[in-house]
Protein backbone atom coordinates (compact mmCIF):
# COMPACT_ATOMS: atom_id res chain seq x y z
CA UNK A 1 0.00 0.00 0.00
CA UNK A 2 1.46 3.54 -1.19
CA UNK A 3 1.58 5.90 1.67
CA UNK A 4 0.96 9.79 0.39
CA UNK A 5 3.58 12.28 2.07
CA UNK A 6 1.16 15.20 4.01
CA UNK A 7 1.43 17.69 1.67
CA UNK A 8 0.42 15.42 -1.37
CA UNK A 9 -3.35 16.54 -2.15
CA UNK A 10 -6.02 13.81 -2.09
CA UNK A 11 -7.24 12.86 -5.84
CA UNK A 12 -11.13 13.05 -6.00
CA UNK A 13 -11.54 12.97 -9.64
CA UNK A 14 -11.92 9.44 -10.08
CA UNK A 15 -14.61 7.54 -10.48
CA UNK A 16 -16.31 5.16 -8.15
CA UNK A 17 -18.52 2.15 -9.56
CA UNK A 18 -22.13 2.58 -8.19
CA UNK A 19 -23.52 -0.74 -6.79
CA UNK A 20 -26.81 -1.60 -9.22
CA UNK A 21 -29.25 -2.26 -6.49
CA UNK A 22 -32.08 -3.29 -9.05
CA UNK A 23 -31.98 -6.41 -10.25
CA UNK A 24 -34.52 -5.68 -12.61
CA UNK A 25 -32.59 -3.47 -14.68
CA UNK A 26 -31.04 -5.99 -17.46
CA UNK A 27 -26.71 -6.03 -17.54
CA UNK A 28 -26.82 -6.84 -21.33
CA UNK A 29 -28.33 -5.04 -23.87
CA UNK A 30 -31.70 -5.96 -25.27
CA UNK A 31 -32.06 -6.63 -29.31
CA UNK A 32 -33.53 -3.73 -30.70
CA UNK A 33 -36.62 -3.41 -31.33
CA UNK A 34 -37.87 -5.36 -28.19
CA UNK A 35 -41.79 -5.25 -27.56
CA UNK A 36 -43.00 -5.96 -24.03
CA UNK A 37 -46.27 -8.21 -24.90
CA UNK A 38 -47.83 -7.28 -21.91
CA UNK A 39 -47.38 -3.55 -21.45
CA UNK A 40 -46.78 -2.57 -25.78
CA UNK A 41 -43.73 -0.91 -24.43
CA UNK A 42 -40.51 -0.65 -26.71
CA UNK A 43 -36.99 -1.28 -26.12
CA UNK A 44 -35.26 1.19 -28.75
CA UNK A 45 -32.58 4.04 -28.97
CA UNK A 46 -31.31 2.32 -25.81
CA UNK A 47 -34.39 2.80 -23.50
CA UNK A 48 -37.78 1.94 -22.74
CA UNK A 49 -40.60 3.86 -24.60
CA UNK A 50 -43.94 4.04 -26.04
CA UNK A 51 -43.89 4.24 -29.89
CA UNK A 52 -46.76 5.30 -31.77
CA UNK A 53 -46.48 2.20 -33.76
CA UNK A 54 -45.45 -1.00 -32.95
CA UNK A 55 -42.34 -2.42 -35.12
CA UNK A 56 -43.42 -5.75 -36.88
CA UNK A 57 -40.54 -7.98 -36.34
CA UNK A 58 -39.40 -7.66 -32.79
CA UNK A 59 -38.01 -9.40 -29.95
CA UNK A 60 -40.35 -10.31 -27.05
CA UNK A 61 -39.78 -9.91 -23.24
CA UNK A 62 -40.91 -8.41 -20.28
CA UNK A 63 -40.50 -5.06 -19.08
CA UNK A 64 -39.03 -4.49 -15.98
CA UNK A 65 -42.24 -2.72 -14.59
CA UNK A 66 -44.36 -5.67 -15.95
CA UNK A 67 -42.25 -7.71 -14.51
CA UNK A 68 -42.29 -6.53 -11.23
CA UNK A 69 -45.95 -6.24 -11.38
CA UNK A 70 -45.68 -9.97 -12.50
CA UNK A 71 -43.42 -10.69 -9.11
CA UNK A 72 -45.89 -8.76 -7.16
CA UNK A 73 -42.20 -7.19 -5.81
CA UNK A 74 -42.54 -3.00 -5.78
CA UNK A 75 -39.16 -1.08 -5.69
CA UNK A 76 -41.11 1.28 -2.93
CA UNK A 77 -43.71 2.32 -1.56
CA UNK A 78 -45.48 6.15 -0.56
CA UNK A 79 -48.05 6.08 2.48
CA UNK A 80 -50.17 8.87 2.98
CA UNK A 81 -52.45 9.26 6.36
CA UNK A 82 -53.45 11.33 9.02
CA UNK A 83 -56.71 13.02 9.50
CA UNK A 84 -56.12 15.66 6.72
CA UNK A 85 -55.47 12.94 4.50
CA UNK A 86 -58.53 11.37 5.60
CA UNK A 87 -60.62 14.23 4.58
CA UNK A 88 -59.04 15.06 1.18
CA UNK A 89 -58.64 11.33 0.27
CA UNK A 90 -60.13 11.83 -3.20
CA UNK A 91 -58.85 14.98 -3.90
CA UNK A 92 -55.04 14.01 -2.54
CA UNK A 93 -55.61 10.62 -4.46
CA UNK A 94 -56.44 12.16 -7.75
CA UNK A 95 -53.29 14.28 -7.86
CA UNK A 96 -51.08 10.75 -6.68
CA UNK A 97 -52.77 9.48 -9.90
CA UNK A 98 -52.29 12.49 -12.27
CA UNK A 99 -48.47 12.97 -11.55
CA UNK A 100 -48.27 9.07 -11.72
CA UNK A 101 -49.66 9.06 -14.86
CA UNK A 102 -47.65 12.42 -16.65
CA UNK A 103 -44.53 10.49 -15.34
CA UNK A 104 -45.88 7.14 -16.99
CA UNK A 105 -46.84 8.91 -20.47
CA UNK A 106 -43.65 9.60 -20.51
CA UNK A 107 -41.23 7.07 -18.93
CA UNK A 108 -43.20 3.47 -19.90
CA UNK A 109 -41.32 1.78 -16.33
CA UNK A 110 -42.50 4.57 -13.50
CA UNK A 111 -45.96 3.17 -12.95
CA UNK A 112 -48.23 2.64 -9.75
CA UNK A 113 -48.68 -1.09 -8.93
CA UNK A 114 -51.34 -1.20 -6.55
CA UNK A 115 -53.15 0.62 -3.57
CA UNK A 116 -54.13 -0.93 -0.34
CA UNK A 117 -55.98 1.08 1.81
CA UNK A 118 -54.87 0.33 5.57
CA UNK A 119 -56.32 -0.32 9.03
CA UNK A 120 -55.43 3.01 10.19
CA UNK A 121 -57.43 4.96 7.12
CA UNK A 122 -54.60 5.79 4.80
CA UNK A 123 -53.33 3.80 2.16
CA UNK A 124 -49.85 2.83 1.11
CA UNK A 125 -49.32 2.92 -2.80
CA UNK A 126 -46.95 0.57 -4.58
CA UNK A 127 -44.34 1.59 -7.55
CA UNK A 128 -42.24 0.15 -10.14
CA UNK A 129 -39.56 2.48 -9.95
CA UNK A 130 -37.27 3.60 -6.91
CA UNK A 131 -37.33 6.89 -7.03
CA UNK A 132 -41.31 7.68 -7.89
CA UNK A 133 -42.58 7.30 -4.43
CA UNK A 134 -40.24 10.28 -3.27
CA UNK A 135 -41.23 12.17 -6.66
CA UNK A 136 -45.03 11.68 -5.96
CA UNK A 137 -44.76 12.65 -1.98
CA UNK A 138 -43.15 15.69 -2.74
CA UNK A 139 -46.11 16.37 -5.11
CA UNK A 140 -48.18 15.86 -2.30
CA UNK A 141 -46.30 17.59 0.19
CA UNK A 142 -45.95 20.61 -2.12
CA UNK A 143 -49.64 20.90 -2.71
CA UNK A 144 -50.70 20.17 0.97
CA UNK A 145 -48.07 20.90 3.10
CA UNK A 146 -47.59 18.06 5.76
CA UNK A 147 -44.08 16.31 6.80
CA UNK A 148 -42.53 13.63 4.45
CA UNK A 149 -39.72 11.28 5.28
CA UNK A 150 -37.48 8.69 3.19
CA UNK A 151 -36.04 6.04 4.46
CA UNK A 152 -34.25 3.52 1.84
CA UNK A 153 -33.29 0.27 3.53
CA UNK A 154 -30.10 -0.73 1.41
CA UNK A 155 -30.86 -4.68 2.56
CA UNK A 156 -34.27 -4.88 1.32
CA UNK A 157 -33.51 -2.32 -1.78
CA UNK A 158 -36.97 -0.71 -1.52
CA UNK A 159 -37.35 2.94 -0.77
CA UNK A 160 -40.21 3.65 1.74
CA UNK A 161 -41.86 7.33 1.48
CA UNK A 162 -44.28 8.56 4.27
CA UNK A 163 -46.28 11.37 4.06
CA UNK A 164 -48.66 12.70 7.35
CA UNK A 165 -50.61 15.69 7.66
Amino acid sequence: MSQQSPNTPTRRDRLLKQHHLDGYKSDRKLPEPTLCPVCGAVFSAGRWQWLASLPEAASEVRCPACQRIHDHLPAGYLTLSGDFFNEHRDEIMRLVHNHAERLRSEHPLQRIMEVQSLDSGGVEIAFTEFHLPKGVGDAVKSAYQGELKVHFPEESGQERVSWER
